[in-house]
């Protein structure tokens, strides 16, 4: 007996089970390893300054890659901009 079996990358999993507005999201743009580095000290909770001092920029460039990281991942705020990239593995928690 030969079974009709197909092999599906598990990305795709989500989207079979709960219909085509399942998929995992993806941003339209990758982040570079600064909006990384940013959106990781965002996730602890630090404000704009304290992310600055860390990183050694100032809080204007701080302020202008958080703006980067909301478009890139489709955020309107900083909570929503976590959430999603941890639940892209960009970032862990």
């Amino acid at each position: 007996m030969v079974l009709g079996l197909v092999a599906i990358d598990p990305a795709f999993a989500p989207a079979l089970v709960h219909g085509r507005g399942a998929a995992p999201e993806v941003p339209a743009e990758e982040l570079t390893p600064r909006e990384l580095q940013v959106l990781q000290l965002l996730a602890e909770g630090l404000p704009n300054k304290r992310v600055a001092l860390q990183l050694g920029i100032s809080e204007h460039t701080v302020k202008f890659h958080v703006a980067v990281i909301f478009s890139k991942l489709g955020a309107h705020g900083r909570t929503e901009a976590v959430t999603r990239a941890a639940r892209l593995g960009l970032i862990v928690l």
